[in-house]
Formats: structure tokens, C-alpha cells, sequence
């Protein structure tokens, strides 16, 4: 069960992360095809206790924030409320047996399994999005190259961001 101080906390990273995503990350685009997509910070970092289907709401409502201010059409929606649906699995195989148990603390776990679990979810939601967003086949080698390059500057975002949070609160 979440605290009222969890509460709090994710919902100022809730707001937070769709302002900072719109009004900054939004405005970087490297190379034509590499876009930071940091608001999945939200998912990643939810409470393990929290309600499932709470996060998956959360994610969709997270998703439809951006596609809103995009103008994208679902597609941010639909990519957020898979991983949010899919993190329990993705959760389970990164961390294995400390996650069924309850013992898995995000920020202080292994580092590789957190790189699992972080880059997992990144390079789903990505996949997802840039495979809605272009929607053809013709335009295969673009779609992984998006995936690719995005996924891998979003996952730098997201463990330095980690880093900067962990820092703070030590």
C-alpha cells in the first residue's frame, strides 16, 4: 500500500516529467531519429506495492498527456500502458526471486539487473511507439534505427537521472 508521501512524491514526477518531456526533451531531436522520451521515468520508478492497475492507468493517462501535446494520436498512450501492463513480468525476470519476495529495492539493486529491467521496458515501449508512429514496412531499417537510438539515449537519461535522485536523498 502506498504512502500519503509516495502519493505526493509521484505525483509532483508525474507532472514534472510531462512538462519537462513537452517543453524540453520534445524540442531534442539528434540525427533526425533520436528523440529522449524521459517521462518513462514514471513507469519505471512506480512503487513495486502500488496497484497494478492503478500504474496502468497512470501509464495511459502519462501516454495520452504527451500525445495530447504532440498531437500524436494514442501512439505515446498506447506504447505507456504496455509497459505499465507488461513491468510485472519484465520486473519478475530482471530481478527474480528478490522480487517475489518483495525485496527489491530499484535504486540500490545489482546494477546489471537494473540495466535489464530499465533497458527491457525503454526498448519495448520504443519498439511499440516508433512501430505505431511510422507503421510500415517499407520504412523497416528507420523503425529500428529509432528504437535503437532512442532507447539507448533514453536509458542514459533515465540512470543518470537515477544517479541524481539517489544522490539527493543519501
Amino acid at each position: 500500500m502506498m504512502k500519503n508521501n509516495d502519493i505526493f512524491i509521484n505525483s509532483v514526477r508525474f507532472i514534472f516529467l510531462i512538462f519537462l518531456q513537452v517543453f524540453l526533451l520534445n524540442n531534442i531531436n539528434l540525427f533526425g531519429y533520436i528523440n529522449p522520451y524521459l517521462y518513462l521515468f514514471f513507469i519505471l520508478m512506480f512503487p513495486l506495492d502500488g496497484s497494478k492497475g492503478l500504474l496502468i492507468f497512470l501509464g495511459f493517462l502519462l501516454g495520452l498527456s504527451i500525445d495530447i501535446f504532440e498531437d500524436s494520436g494514442g501512439v505515446h498512450a498506447a506504447a505507456c500502458a504496455f509497459i505499465a501492463y507488461i513491468r510485472p513480468v519484465v520486473l519478475k525476470y530482471s530481478f527474480g526471486v528478490s522480487y517475489q519476495y518483495n525485496s527489491v529495492k530499484i535504486k540500490k539493486a545489482d546494477i546489471m539487473e537494473r540495466f535489464t529491467y530499465i533497458s527491457s521496458l525503454v526498448l519495448m515501449h520504443h519498439l511499440i511507439l516508433f512501430s505505431l508512429e511510422i507503421f510500415s514496412f517499407k520504412h523497416m531499417l528507420l523503425l529500428l534505427k529509432s528504437t535503437l537510438f532512442s532507447g539507448i539515449f533514453t536509458i542514459i537519461l533515465v540512470f543518470c537521472t537515477m544517479i541524481l535522485f539517489t544522490k539527493k536523498s543519501s
